[in-house]
């Protein structure tokens, strides 16, 4: 019989009984294994590995688990040089998948204990013929990629909104899942106390020049390592000034243009020129650009690196955490973006008719995001619903007709959480703990929050919540039109947030008119944010689009029950509640309403605040299931992954 050599890592699916006659192998001074991501090893003298029945299993029909009807006599097994090994030098064990195949063996010494070592050899596993008794399933290994995500944001250096989470918190779980990653963010610096942020940075002596805007322009990179991740920022005196990343408080940045060709130029070279760790990224790298901001990435990947040689294996992401937002200037400004004139056609923008400003604008425009979406090799957004909705006209935002073309590369993953910041049995921010096994201290968190706020001490009264900007994508003018109705009722509304200052303004009345029902916090503040989450018994999220959101996540986990309308992440990750569902038992999250209208919204609520009131086992059932939703950033690095392996088992995209 030919005898098989097991190294590396092997998957197989036993289809017939095992016996010591059955297993042999060739001499190998060592015998290596993957099991939690480390490979193990086992030297044996003379090169013998003697196959017994394990002791641990408990189960006199199984070798160690694996089905064995032939119940064979475990004793030694016979070397190639006739020597015979005593069984107690070691045993073979086993991890099965969901299916029950093995996907990988590994040593036992006669201790239980597992040998590990960090030794790497590889040689490749034999083919077995189907008379030995075991049938190969062959799978690949674990591949690991060198990531490079370009950003506007990354917290905890700098955040606005979701993408600062997704861009500070993605990339450490995938570093920690044995990928290289690196991410390339502007160095704001601001004044504030914010800029201690970057002060573990250390500038990496490394200068580049950029050709673009008419001019050559020297940018210098920073760079901390970090939780497994290389933090790369690009240095340049247009991200030093007051203000966030993006504007003051007079608007945006006229000069985000410019300020972000040099963001996606310097991320372009940084896998290339900087010496992370002793050596570069190189050139076979994926790419993830977020947003248009990082929207010149896979265009320059397309036309300056690709056609002569460089980044030949690379490939590019395009992430779209919200299409509202394009990158929209004058058609002039191409000449800026320091790209090659042929590649124009990647980047035109006609405005329709109405939108023009006046009767002879030709409406003609560059558009960063659609010079994305035309060259990225895989495009992504942040839920499923969010990336059916902007292949439609009312979503698509005039990209609609080019998205829905490249409906085969599209996708959406919903974002995850930070399940250590984000945990009611251990904030450090909130009074009380609890969990979905004890919810006492989620009554305690609401007193507290209600006396921190000077509203009534009313345990029965409910609570509803809302933290978020406070613009029209968000719904506050329905909020705005329903608090009178809704005030009609003995409940309580508490809101966090700041943006439009009408509706800041319309906040600080609304507390005068209504000073026991209504308190409204203009601004943000973490710790608030946190105790609202925890205090409240409903969140509304009336969103007009919300491209995956982050706020329903953190409630559920609090056991707070959200109220949403059903559109994009709000749909894919809030379940309607169904009383009758579950043998009875009921089934859900929360609620969703559609259309987006007061009459609705207020619906939905009045629902929810009668189950709460009327049906306690039921709210806390409700409770329970939205505590215990799978909402992590590992479920989401999985789901990149498998969009890494398509994206690089598949050609480089020509437009």
């Amino acid at each position: 019989m030919e005898s098989l050599q097991l190294t590396y890592i092997t998957s197989y699916k036993l289809s017939a009984n095992i016996s010591t006659k059955v297993c042999s192998f060739r001499p190998s001074r060592r015998l290596s294994f993957l099991h939690s991501g480390h490979r193990l090893r086992k030297s044996f003298r003379n090169g013998r590995l003697t196959v017994v029945r394990s002791d641990l299993t408990g189960n006199g029909g199984e070798f160690d688990g694996l089905a064995d009807g032939s119940n064979s006599n475990p004793d030694a097994v016979e070397g190639e040089e006739g020597e015979e090994m005593e069984k107690q030098d070691v045993m073979l064990g086993k991890d099965r998948d969901d299916s029950g195949s093995v996907i990988t063996l590994h040593l036992i010494p006669p201790s239980g204990e597992v040998a590990i070592d960090s030794h790497q050899d590889e040689v490749v596993a034999e083919p077995k013929h189907e008379d030995e008794g075991v049938e190969e399933e062959k799978i690949q290994t674990k591949v690991t990629y060198n990531i490079v995500f370009v950003t506007a944001e990354a917290a905890p250096y700098s955040k606005t909104g979701g993408l600062g989470d997704v861009c500070g918190s993605l990339p450490v779980v995938l570093a920690g899942r044995g990928h290289r990653v690196m991410v390339v963010s502007p160095r704001y610096l601001n004044g504030t106390s914010a800029d201690k942020n970057f002060a573990s940075a250390i500038d990496l002596d490394r200068r580049i020049t950029v050709h673009c805007f008419g001019g050559e322009q020297e940018v210098a990179f920073f760079h901390e390592y970090k939780k497994g991740v290389d933090w790369v920022f690009v240095d340049h005196p247009s991200y030093h000034r007051p203000g966030n990343p993006y504007g003051d408080i007079h608007g945006a940045f006229g000069d985000n243009q410019f300020r972000f060709t040099l963001l996606c130029h310097a991320a372009c070279e940084a896998p290339l020129v900087l010496p992370l760790g002793g050596y570069t990224y190189g050139g076979k790298c994926i790419f993830i650009a977020n947003d248009w901001h990082a929207g010149l990435v896979p265009v320059l990947l397309a036309s300056k690196y690709r056609p002569y040689g460089t980044y030949k294996d690379a490939r590019s992401i395009l992430v779209i955490h919200n299409l509202g937002h394009q990158g929209v200037e004058p058609a002039s400004t191409y000449m800026n973006l320091g790209l090659p004139l042929e590649w124009y056609g990647a980047m035109e923008w006609v405005f329709p008719t109405w939108a023009r400003t006046h009767a002879l604008d030709p409406g003609e425009a560059v558009n960063v995001l659609k010079g994305a979406i035309v060259t990225a090799d895989r495009i992504l957004t942040v839920s499923k619903g969010y990336a059916w909705e902007i292949t439609t006209v009312e979503g698509g935002y005039g990209l609609n007709e080019l998205l829905s073309s490249r409906r085969i590369v599209l996708n959406g993953i919903v974002n995850g959480i930070d399940v250590s910041e984000w945990d009611p049995s251990s904030d450090e921010h909130i009074g009380f703990h609890y969990s979905a096994d004890d919810l006492s201290g989620k009554a305690q968190c609401k007193l507290a929050l209600q006396k921190e706020l000077g509203l009534p001490i009313k345990p029965e009264c409910p609570m509803i919540g809302f933290i978020g900007r406070l613009d029209y994508q968000k719904g506050i003018d329905l909020i705005r039109s329903g608090i009178p109705e809704l005030f009609e009722d003995d409940v309580q509304f508490v809101m966090l947030g700041s943006g439009d200052p009408q509706y800041e303004d319309w906040m600080r009345a609304a507390e005068t008119i209504y000073r026991d029902k209504f308190r409204g916090w203009v601004g943000f503040n973490i710790p608030i944010s946190h105790r609202i989450t925890a205090g409240c018994d409903i969140l509304l999220m009336p969103s007009r689009y919300e491209p995956c959101g982050l706020n329903q996540l953190y409630a559920m986990r609090y056991g707070t029950v959200p109220v949403v309308h059903a559109t994009g992440g709000l749909r894919d990750t809030v379940e309607n509640f169904s009383p009758y569902a579950g043998d009875g038992s009921g089934e859900g999250t929360g609620w969703t309403f559609s259309p987006l209208t007061k009459e609705s919204m207020l619906e939905a609520l009045r629902t929810a605040i009668m189950t709460y009131r009327d049906h306690k086992s039921t709210w806390e059932a409700l409770m329970r299931r939205g505590m215990l939703r799978d909402f992590t950033w590992e479920t989401a690095a999985i789901q990149y992954e498998q969009v890494f392996e398509w994206t690089c088992n598949n050609p480089p995209y020509i437009p």
